[in-house]
């Protein structure tokens, strides 16, 4: 499959994101796609990212998402960060199942960017849904 130089660029990006960042290593996150306003990753839970009910913590879905989110923010390769951040639980995700964070960019204008990310598990239900703000700050992510 041929990317645009654009979809190349933001997978560049996300790769380089992935690679240096301790949340991606922490969680065992996967980066599984990324293009021009959209990534995608992925990662299995494990019993040391319960809570008390036994089930995925809302901080460590909080984390897959905002990673996807900023894969995504980022995917123009003007550095964003996160102005501000909400997510909504649908579903708990329990010890086992792969879950899936996809972000998708809903607008893009000036500095400002929103961002919805949908996590699923593999059986299609959804875990959470969560909504971002990203701000520019200028300057490339990476070179090139």
């Amino acid at each position: 499959m041929n990317l645009s130089k654009e979809d190349a660029l933001a997978r560049r990006i996300a790769e380089h994101l992935h690679a240096t960042e301790g949340v991606t290593r922490t969680f065992g996150l996967v980066m599984e796609g990324a293009g021009l306003g959209w990534a995608r990753c992925s990662m299995v839970v494990k019993e040391n990212m319960t809570n008390g009910h036994n089930v995925c913590h809302g901080g460590v879905l909080f984390s897959l998402a905002d990673n996807a989110f900023a894969w995504a923010c980022n995917s123009r390769n003007v550095i964003a960060f996160a102005q501000s951040a909400a997510i909504s639980f649908i579903s708990p995700a329990k010890i086992g199942e792969k879950v899936t964070a996809y972000a998708h960019e809903e607008a893009n204008e000036g500095r400002t960017g929103i961002y919805t990310v949908n996590i699923t598990a593999e059986d299609g239900r959804t875990i959470a849904v969560f909504q971002g703000l990203s701000r520019t700050a200028g300057g490339a992510v990476v070179e090139g």
